[in-house]
């Protein structure tokens, strides 16, 4: 999904990442190499091929050392994928904290379930790694406060993969918005998500598989039962572990719309939604529509998670509303509109076929650019990040002010300059989650 320019942005670290091929016999050579980040993946199903991917792209620049992973099976398939693009076997581990003992590590990629992002990253970052971190950053809105605390104290570059942050074209459509240049003066942003998820079922009580460490898996949060409908992916859908659809799909076309209204946290937020399409042991929505007021500005996101209904002919995407026209964006290209709704302009991304909200490992030029962003970031501290973290920090937040506002059922009002709560108790409460006695992060 590479725009040209973003591929003269990779066009280099891929050239001569193609021509890196070793043996074993090489490993420590490569290793002891002073131009290339030694990276370590942790957490290995799903979206961690699209880290695989990405991180091939930009071979010249890295090194996989290390992969992690708490169930052996998906551990091993995603060591010998690694072998096999990058010609050397990583090491492979089942607990991380072996691996940040590592010395040779300079960072770790993070595709966990959700409940382990803001740990581990910090893990990450009390060890002197670099953190690339999945989106949400977060799972609760404590931990937004604690890694970005944890990214100033340590020092390290810190990126979450909201990758159309580091889209060229969506670069540039956000910069002539906002200069006014575009549809006018911008003040609403429509985002959505569609999907035809399944039902998860009624879980049922087994034993453990042999092959997954469960102790480790679930880590910070606190114990549960083992049941057959949880690992490894539905664990998205109970509030235990996972943050529903606003934050496992929403944060990306979210960020987006805070980026063109050039908006932080909003003053009010409210919601309405519920488990329609199933009876199931789903805990969150299926349906949702949130508002985020902001000052004279207002952003909407809409998810249908079983109802493959699409807008403007787009799975997912955003839509952002001036007084002179609209501006509808998505990884696949965009649209402008006048007033009256016709189409002015048109670009589509250079590339065959549409971007499909099904599609949960999401390989594409954008993850590839915003991973060399990071890699860049590390290795010249003067290169600027697309996205520091404390800003994606406040995209995540604000979805999961929304999950709050839809466990009250009632509209919650924010001070948009702290993103905290205001004179509600109830909401306060619910801004950090309980941990398991021995892991509760610290900064």
């Amino acid at each position: 999904m590479l725009t040209r320019r973003e591929f003269s942005r990779n066009a280099a670290a891929t050239a001569a990442g193609l021509a890196f091929t070793t043996t074993a016999n090489s490993y420590a050579r490569i290793l002891g190499s002073n131009d290339r980040v030694n990276v370590a993946v942790i957490g290995l199903n799903s979206r961690a091929y699209a880290h695989l991917s990405s991180l091939k792209a930009n071979q010249s620049a890295v090194n996989i050392t290390h992969v992690v992973d708490v169930d052996s099976k998906i551990l091993a398939k995603y060591a010998a994928a690694t072998e096999k693009d990058f010609g050397v076997a990583p090491k492979a581990d089942k607990d991380f904290r072996k691996t940040l003992e590592q010395k040779d590590v300079d960072a770790i990629t993070i595709a966990t379930p959700d409940h382990w992002h803001t740990p581990l990253a910090i893990y990450g970052l009390k060890a002197g790694k670099h953190v690339y971190v999945e989106k949400p950053c977060s799972q609760n809105l404590h931990e937004t406060e604690l890694l970005i605390a944890a990214q100033k104290k340590y020092g390290k570059v810190v990126v979450m993969g909201n990758q159309q942050h580091s889209s060229d074209y969506t670069r540039d459509m956000v910069q002539q918005v906002q200069a006014g240049n575009l549809i006018g003066r911008a003040y609403y942003a429509k985002t959505w998500y569609t999907n035809e998820r399944k039902s998860i079922g009624v879980g049922k009580p087994i034993p453990v598989p042999a092959n997954l460490d469960w102790d480790l898996w679930q880590g910070p949060a606190p114990r549960q039962a083992y049941k057959d409908n949880i690992h490894p992916y539905n664990w998205h859908w109970f509030h235990v572990w996972g943050t529903g659809e606003a934050l496992n799909n929403g944060t990306h076309e979210l960020d987006v719309a805070r980026w063109f209204l050039d908006v932080k946290y909003p003053q009010r937020v409210s919601v309405s939604g519920g488990r329609y399409h199933f009876k199931d042991d789903w805990e969150f929505y299926d349906t949702l529509n949130a508002s985020f007021e902001y000052d004279n500005k207002l952003i909407e996101w809409e998810c249908l998670c079983c109802n493959h209904l699409k807008y403007w002919g787009r799975d997912r995407g955003t839509a952002v509303v001036g007084t002179e026209g609209t501006v509808i964006i998505d990884r696949d290209g965009y649209e402008i509109h006048d007033l009256k709704g016709k189409t002015v302009k048109e670009w589509k991304v250079p590339k065959a076929g549409t971007t499909s909200s099904m599609d949960t490992v999401g390989r594409d030029g954008m993850t590839d650019v915003h991973f060399k962003n990071w890699l860049d970031c590390i290795k010249d501290s003067s290169t600027k990040q697309d996205q520091p973290i404390e800003d994606a920090a406040r995209s995540v937040g604000t979805l999961l002010m929304a999950n709050v506002a839809y466990d009250l059922k009632k509209e919650l009002k924010v001070d948009p300059a702290t993103g905290q709560f205001v004179n509600d108790p109830a909401a306060t409460a619910k801004r950090k989650r309980t941990y398991e006695k021995g892991w509760e992060p610290t900064v």
